[in-house]
């Protein structure tokens, strides 16, 4: 997203230096999901179609299905016209997420940046952004921070970082078999996981 650039290699698109593709294009190629997801203080229609300024209102209408956000939607006080408010605080953090899925889904880009992307649903709603997000990433390049392991167990290489440094990398499988730190994020995960089930159970 060129918030920073690197001190020293590159990042490159399609062989190209970031730093050498115009801000407008670099734009176009990129749909980007954050842990902090703003919406405008505009409808929720109007907040999924800056993904793509030219939709129509049932490509909305499709992208929200498929971004599992439709039927919260229709629920608020004027659906797809409800004004979100400032910042979205008329939603909650794991609604306005899936809203900006459908904005990324819509805007069709063939890379995507998911920073967090689950980081405030709860266990039934991450399943939802799951789905979600399986649709949005056929296909394209993905590039996934997580803390969150479960979303990143079938990526075709994990990056684990330590101190600001690579530890190791590989396939899921691969990392449980010889990496004790990927070990222990991962049970750690699991039993994460355990208590927050435990919790909706008790609830």
């Amino acid at each position: 997203m060129r918030f920073w650039d690197v001190n020293t290699g590159s990042v490159q698109i399609g062989g190209a230096d970031i730093r050498e593709i115009s801000g407008d294009a670099l734009m176009e190629c990129v749909s980007y999901v954050s842990q902090d997801n703003f919406l405008f203080n505009v409808s929720i229609m109007e907040n999924i179609r800056y993904g793509k300024p030219s939709a129509t209102d049932d490509e909305i209408i499709t992208m929200s299905k498929a971004a599992q956000c439709h039927e919260f939607i229709i629920e608020t006080e004027n659906g797809y016209k409800t004004v979100v408010g400032s910042s979205g605080d008329k939603l909650s953090g794991g609604q306005k997420q899936r809203i900006c899925i459908a904005r990324a889904m819509l805007k069709d880009a063939p890379v995507i940046i998911l920073d967090e992307a689950t980081s405030f649903a709860d266990p039934e709603n991450e399943d939802k952004i799951q789905s979600a997000l399986s649709q949005l990433i056929a296909g394209k390049t993905v590039i996934i921070v997580a803390h969150r392991l479960s979303t990143i167990v079938d990526a075709d290489n994990i990056v684990l970082m330590q101190n600001g440094e690579i530890a190791d990398q590989g396939k899921h499988t691969e990392l449980l078999s010889r990496s004790e730190l990927y070990k222990k994020l991962w049970n750690a995960h699991i039993e994460s996981m355990d208590w927050d089930l435990g919790g909706a159970a008790n609830a």
